[in-house]
């Protein structure tokens, strides 16, 4: 039964970020829900007795305080419309915060060995993902669609590359790769590229893994800027420069400057062999006055609006698309801002104790650093990880917090599969083997 519930767990890690491998029984059920739902009833079948870690009895607190305030937001709910939306919002928020809780204790549980792997499984999903996404790419080139190949069959659902406008006849693509937008990608990539970066400078030389750490960072930049991302590139600018303070010794390093310098030569290479195409395309990406730019920007004029209404819950949670359907026409439409999403649905209070909650995550964060100081002070070996892990960490989420001022990924299970990965740092590693 172990095996069959670690099966569960690394899988889960690994399509957390799969948003296009869904199917529309019961509402809209992904593959993650799946995976996240059996490894929740296998590892609850399986726990008889068990000593529940720190981390995870403040986790399972947060988890009651939330679900008090979005129960309260009910009776703000204007119509039925607003109800499903809430309900589905609920339900997924519900399966994605237990299986936070959980995560935690189970990874304390089986120690540094499996934390690896599953580190490991969870950015493979996400190199997958990219694999998939340049393979969309060059698909798209010849005039094909992969997801109509690939996905549909599985899916019975219909999606593809996406198309960003048209130069000289040419369409300009996108990769949304597995997940439900290019710049989701380019957001989720963020996370393994500021984790294993740091993983990767510290790892001694003749390292078995250096070379395709090495490797994947330059894979992972490469597919980054093929998504044409401005909140991607916004969320790695802000990691680095959190990383650039700890690690400022390395960027002069041949380390560092042969996989950068190796996909900037990769990418210029390919400019030049079209400099018209890409010089439009570039030029419209840094623009600031576009339809685009005003979408994302308006969405925050609903604050106060919103607030005028009801400043103590909000509308409820999940019901932005309902009070915004006067102006999109369309039912499903998000706010485009993780940060409108949560003060237009939860209110003064919601938004509170969310600070709370990424306060505390940025606590234990504090509490792996200095458990590598600890650890380097001991001279302990085990230094040269827990460190460049719990910065890589540190980073990670600093840019995802920046890149959801225009985005919504952190409601999305890559993220809470990173958050277990990240609070789980000074449970595992602060205990004797």
């Amino acid at each position: 039964m172990s095996k069959l519930t670690s099966f569960f767990f690394l899988a889960t890690l690994f399509v957390a970020t799969f948003e296009k491998v869904h199917w529309t029984f019961a509402g809209n059920v992904g593959i993650s829900d799946i995976l996240a739902i059996l490894f929740l009833i296998s590892f609850f079948v399986m726990t008889k007795r068990a000593r529940v870690p720190r981390t995870t009895a403040v986790l399972l607190g947060f988890f009651a305080v939330f679900l008090l305030v979005y129960l309260i937001g009910y009776f703000d709910l204007a119509n039925s419309d607003a109800l499903a939306q809430w309900a589905k919002g609920l339900t997924k928020w519900v399966i994605h915060f237990i299986f936070l809780a959980v995560a935690v204790m189970w990874l304390s549980r089986r120690g540094r060995g499996y934390y690896w792997r599953a580190l490991g499984w969870f950015s493979a999903g996400i190199v997958a993902n990219g694999v998939y996404g340049i393979l969309q790419l060059l698909d798209a080139r010849r005039g094909g669609n992969l997801d109509a190949t690939v996905l549909s069959p599985i899916t019975g659902g219909a999606s593809q590359i996406n198309v960003y406008g048209i130069v000289n006849g040419a369409s300009v693509f996108r990769p949304n790769a597995l997940t439900g937008d290019p710049n989701h990608l380019g957001i989720m990539l963020i996370v393994p590229l500021l984790i294993l970066t740091p993983l990767y400078l510290r790892l001694e030389k003749g390292h078995r893994l250096r070379k395709w750490m090495m490797l994947t960072i330059g894979f992972l930049l490469f597919v980054e800027a093929t998504t044409l991302s401005r909140s991607g590139l916004l969320g790695l600018s802000v990691g680095a420069l959190v990383l650039a303070v700890p690690y400022r010794s390395y960027l002069r390093s041949r380390a560092l400057l042969v996989p950068f310098g190796a996909v900037c030569a990769i990418l210029l290479a390919i400019v030049l062999t079209r400099r018209h195409f890409f010089s439009v395309v570039l030029a419209s990406r840094v623009q600031t006055g576009g339809s685009s730019e005003s979408a994302h920007l308006s969405v925050y004029s609903f604050i106060p609006q919103v607030l005028h209404i009801d400043p103590v819950f909000g509308l409820g949670l999940n019901t932005f698309s309902v009070y915004y359907q006067f102006v999109t026409g369309k039912s499903n439409w998000g706010p485009h801002s993780y940060y409108v999403a949560l003060i237009v649905e939860t209110g003064i209070v919601g938004t509170a104790l969310f600070a709370a909650f990424l306060w505390w995550v940025f606590r234990r964060l504090h509490a792996a650093r200095v458990l590598g100081r600890a650890l380097a002070a001991a001279r302990d070996p085990l230094a040269a990880r827990v460190r460049p892990l719990a910065w890589g960490c540190t980073a990670a989420l600093a840019g995802t917090l920046a890149s959801n001022a225009f985005y919504l990924t952190m409601q999305f299970y890559y993220f809470y599969a990173f958050l277990a990965l990240a609070l789980a740092i000074p449970v595992v590693f602060a205990r004797r083997e």
